[in-house]
C-alpha cells in the first residue's frame, strides 16, 4: 500500500513460513513505517490479543466498538478482537510513524471485544495481556546496565533503540531474541541507550 513499509518477524500474510508460524503465544510481530497521511483501512480482527507500541510520530486508532485514540510513544495500545472487531489505523500526523503491532492467540477464542490504552508505561510496571498468559515488559536501559530477563518457559525480546548483548549474542535496533526454557539470563546495553519490549510467556 502506498506509504506503508512493512517488516515481519513470523510468517504473516503473503509472507509465508510454514516454519516460523508462532512462538509461544505470539504470532506476529511487525514493525510498520507510515507516511504522513498513509494508513490501513478499515478491516477485521477476531480472536486475536493485539499489543501496538509507537516507536516514532502518532498512531490515529478507531474501532467499531467506538473508540477513538491517538496512540503516542511510551504508550501501550491493547484491541482484544474476540468474536469480532473493525477498526482503522492511520499516521493523521505530520511526522513519519513508526510502530510495532503484536499479535497474540488467546487462550480461548470468541467473547466481546475489548480495548485499552495505557500512557506512558513504566519499566517497573509489566502489561499484563492475561487472555494470552503473557506480560510484556518495557526496559530501558543505559549504557552498560544490565537487566535480566524473566524466567519463563517462552521470552520474546524485542530491540527497539539501541545495541544489546544477550548470552553470545549481539542484538541492533530491530533485531529479536526468541528463549525457550533458560534461566539467569541477562541483557546488557552497549555503546549507547537502548530500549527493549520483553514478552513474558507460560
Amino acid at each position: 500500500m502506498a506509504g506503508i513499509d512493512s517488516f515481519h518477524a513470523f510468517s504473516f500474510g503473503p509472507y509465508y513460513e510454514p516454519d516460523n508460524l508462532r512462538f509461544g503465544a505470539l504470532l506476529a510481530c511487525n514493525e510498520e513505517h507510515l507516511a504522513p497521511g498513509a494508513g490501513f483501512d478499515e478491516h477485521p480482527h477476531s480472536h486475536t490479543e493485539i499489543v501496538t507500541w509507537v516507536v516514532a510520530g502518532e498512531l490515529t486508532h478507531r474501532d467499531s466498538e467506538g473508540h477513538e485514540s491517538v496512540v503516542r510513544r511510551g504508550d501501550v495500545q491493547h484491541l482484544s478482537a474476540g468474536a469480532g472487531v473493525r477498526h482503522v489505523e492511520r499516521n493523521a500526523g505530520p511526522e513519519p510513524l513508526t510502530f510495532l503491532q503484536m499479535w497474540l492467540s488467546p487462550r480461548a477464542p470468541g467473547g466481546p471485544p475489548s480495548y485499552a490504552i495505557v500512557h506512558g508505561i513504566a519499566d517497573s510496571t509489566p502489561y499484563a495481556v492475561p487472555a494470552a498468559g503473557a506480560l510484556l515488559h518495557v526496559r530501558r536501559l543505559t549504557p552498560g546496565e544490565r537487566t535480566a530477563l524473566p524466567d519463563a518457559p517462552s521470552v520474546y525480546v524485542h530491540v527497539v533503540h539501541g545495541e544489546v548483548a544477550l548470552a553470545d549474542e549481539e542484538l541492533g535496533m530491530g533485531d529479536a531474541a526468541r528463549v525457550t526454557g533458560e534461566q539467569g539470563l541477562d541483557v546488557v546495553a552497549y555503546g549507547g541507550r537502548a530500549e527493549l519490549l520483553v514478552w513474558e510467556m507460560s
